[in-house]
């Protein structure tokens, strides 16, 4: 059987934005909405997969480190939304070569960032607090510690879950799956 061709961006609906605005520290400002409805079956994912990691990826550009704590990021949405691709598109932004899989059941992973392509910082860090409950919870993980180096630059999934032990995100990003295979994202 023969692999299907990969979409490129050229490939993508007239409706997918081409920039992201600078983002705002506060208030929303844009909701994008992604329909992939029309599309074959196997292409679905995969375009569907890199047109969130491309709006990741012009996210990423906006970004640089604070000057006194990490840039935290939270990200929420139901299963399957996309929280862990939007992050697979800000680390391959950022230079990281390794896979970027979910923290689920090892809960963080800490990637270093080369220089070249880090915007300024350090190191990325992933958290998944899905299975985490609680002000504490992310004591063990030594969050405090992460969240004082301003080189740091953590995306923290499921904020829900523990927004008892959480500082005032730097930005908070929401995903949500509509009808049709769509994905609605808003920054705030």
């Amino acid at each position: 059987m023969e692999d299907a061709p990969s979409a490129g961006a050229d490939q993508l609906p007239d409706f997918c934005p081409n920039t992201v605005p600078a983002l705002p520290r506060a208030g929303t400002f844009s909701i994008q909405r992604y329909n992939f409805s029309t599309m074959e079956r196997e292409k679905n994912n995969l375009v569907d997969l890199e047109a969130l990691q491309s709006e990741a990826a012009r996210f990423t550009a906006t970004l640089s480190p604070s000057q006194e704590n990490a840039t935290l990021i939270t990200l929420s949405g139901e299963l399957g939304a996309g929280k862990t691709s939007f992050t697979q598109g800000v680390a391959r932004t950022l230079g990281v070569t390794d896979a970027i899989t979910s923290p689920t059941f090892v809960l963080e992973k800490i990637y270093e960032l080369p220089e070249a392509t880090s915007l300024g910082f350090t190191r990325l860090v992933h958290i998944d607090a899905y299975r985490l409950e609680g002000k504490n919870a992310l004591t063990p993980l030594g969050f405090n510690e992460l969240v004082q180096d301003a080189k740091n630059l953590i995306l923290l999934e499921w904020p829900e879950r523990v927004g008892d032990a959480l500082p005032k995100a730097t930005h908070q990003i929401h995903l949500s799956v509509g009808e049709g295979n769509t994905r609605d994202i808003s920054y705030a």
